[in-house]
């Protein structure tokens, strides 16, 4: 592979690879302008990456920064890129790497990771090059661990294109016991021009964000006794029931049955199914006084496997349709929980879906999976898209399990989107099968990971699902997991910010206003405001002393 595609294939396939080189570079260019800035002073680099629309950088620095920070770096930002600084890469062993960063306790911890996992470097190592050997690159006189790519040389990036937008916090590798780094996001684009709509849409973004709306709207509320977890005031509870009860509807026509299973469990069961080893940390766990060990459950597919067995189906019950919408609770890290958007309690449009494994069975399915997913996404006119996630490095059972089940969900887009319709992201399937996401885009050309479609061989046969097949044997079904809302509490964040909170007629908690002009029209009002309720409309009535105008508004 020469160096050029060595460097291409260092780039995502969905982001456009111009900016990929501009927004690395950036951060680099960033990083050596803070170097200059705290020049007499210890500062300690930990890294930064391209991220959809920008980059960041992470760094320890000997005070806190502030806006008038953001301001000199984005000058010395400009000062560098007149500099024509070239962007040069070398390959250097581990043990040089080791003396050309031993001051810099991050870069080193990166490093002496690559001597234990030599081909699993993130984006420090180069898969490419012989174990012991790292690539860096060097700009002026900032040098970096990095695969890259970059761009050749500064003045290929817009000066007028560039703009240092926050500070934030983050721990050293998301992990809330190691240091809390100071970083600093930006966005670059190739012109002036992109760089003003970008700007426009995180304008019109901070305008429509659901935790502001949601306040005004008086949908919801956290409190600090119970982090990432909503208060759903009555409002946004009408509107969670709505979307709900809409969905029963749906599933009902469809042949689903919903069920509820228990909130709390034994981690005998998360380990029959593999939960407890690739999903322990992400759950509440709570030991009781007789020794026993139980966790508040994160998702329901164990549960959902258990229903299926608790007596012998035949394959006439097949396709078995399970549904349900039970609370659940995932612990999250706390510096990820944002909003609605990510929470640890919440619930989801999740169904269970025993077909008969074969490739005809599972393809109907699939069929009538995504005739759904089309249903509910045009209602709210969203636009969407497909994703395939491959078997991840931590996966459970078999190869020929495994790819079969991956080349049935190729062949079942392609015959639905065709090749180009999807996306395929390597290694980003569930550790039990491989998934379709669907990705949703909202009236800002935001793209949001709703719902997930995952095909499964493995946990049935944990579980030892069976029916009896038409030769009247025992047979093992497969399992088709399944949400399109997704979270409920995210979907209707990410509603909130399509609609700027101007939500459908159909699911508004008020769907009719009732503003008496006059007090002698109060009475009436009341009346008005009775029919409606007893015909199903959802009303409010504002008889306060404002006047006209102000009660409209």
């Amino acid at each position: 592979m020469s160096e050029h595609e060595e460097m291409a294939s260092n780039v995502p396939k969905d982001y456009p690879a111009d900016l990929y080189r501009i927004r690395h570079s950036c951060a680099h260019i960033l990083a050596q302008a803070v170097k200059q800035m705290f020049e007499n002073q210890v500062v300690y680099f930990a890294g930064g990456p391209p991220i959809q629309d920008g980059f960041y950088y992470d760094f320890l620095l000997p005070r806190p920064l502030n806006e008038k920070d953001l301001e000199e770096l984005q000058g010395r930002i400009i000062e560098i890129l007149k500099e024509k600084q070239i962007f040069e890469r070398a390959e250097v062993s581990i043990s040089e790497a080791l003396k050309i960063f031993e001051n810099q306790p991050f870069k080193l911890e990166f490093i002496e990771g690559l001597q234990k996992r030599p081909r699993d470097g993130g984006s420090l190592a180069n898969e490419s090059l012989p174990s012991a050997q790292v690539t860096i690159y060097k700009n002026g006189s900032f040098k970096d661990l990095c695969q890259g790519p970059h761009v050749e040389s500064t003045t290929e990036i817009n000066p007028g294109a560039i703009r240092l937008l926050k500070v934030s916090g983050a721990y050293w590798k998301g992990d809330e016991k190691r240091p809390m780094l100071q970083r600093i996001y930006g966005t670059a684009w190739r012109s002036p021009i992109e760089l003003e709509n970008h700007l426009h849409r995180l304008a019109e973004a901070d305008r429509r964000d659901h935790r502001k709306l949601g306040k005004e709207l008086e949908f919801f509320f956290f409190h600090d006794t119970a982090p990432g977890m909503p208060y759903w005031l009555p409002r946004g509870f009408t509107v969670l029931n709505e979307l709900i009860h809409w969905w029963r509807k749906i599933h009902e026509r469809e042949d689903y049955q919903e069920i509820s299973s228990p909130l709390i469990n034994s981690k005998k069961l998360w380990e029959i199914s593999g939960h407890w080893e690739h999903y322990r940390d992400d759950m509440f766990v709570m030991e009781v006084k007789d020794g026993q060990t139980f966790g508040v459950k994160p998702m329901n597919c164990p549960n959902a496997m258990l229903t299926f067995s608790y007596k012998l189906r035949s394959y006439k019950d097949l396709p078995f349709r399970l549904s349900d919408c039970d609370i659940l609770h995932r612990h999250e890290r706390s510096g990820t929980l944002h909003g609605l958007l990510r929470v640890q309690k919440f619930q989801q449009d999740d169904a269970h879906i025993f077909v008969v494994d074969d490739e005809e069975s599972i393809a109907a399915e699939y069929k009538r999976i995504l005739s759904l997913v089309d249903e509910f996404y045009s209602v709210f006119n969203l636009k969407y898209r497909f994703r395939l996630g491959t078997r991840p490095k931590d996966s459970i059972g078999d190869d020929e399990l495994w790819g079969r089940a991956e080349s049935a969900l190729g062949k079942i887009l392609n015959d639905a989107v065709g090749s180009d319709g999807y996306s395929i992201a390597e290694g980003d399937g569930a550790f039990y099968g491989p998934k379709i996401d669907i990705l949703i885009q909202d009236a800002l050309g935001r793209d949001w990971q709703m719902g997930t479609i995952q095909l499964d061989f493995q946990l049935p046969r944990r579980f030892h699902c069976e029916y009896v097949d038409r030769n009247g044997h025992r047979s093992t079904p497969a399992v088709i997991h399944r949400v399109i809302y997704g979270s409920l509490e995210r979907f209707i964040g990410i509603l909130i910010e399509h609609t700027g909170g101007n939500l459908p007629i159909w699911l508004s908690p008020v769907q009719v206003a009732i503003l008496p002009i006059h007090k002698k029209h109060e009475d009436y009002a009341v009346t008005m405001k009775s029919l409606l309720n007893k015909a199903g409309v959802r009303t409010s009535l504002d008889a306060g002393d404002d006047n006209m105008g102000r009660r409209i508004k």
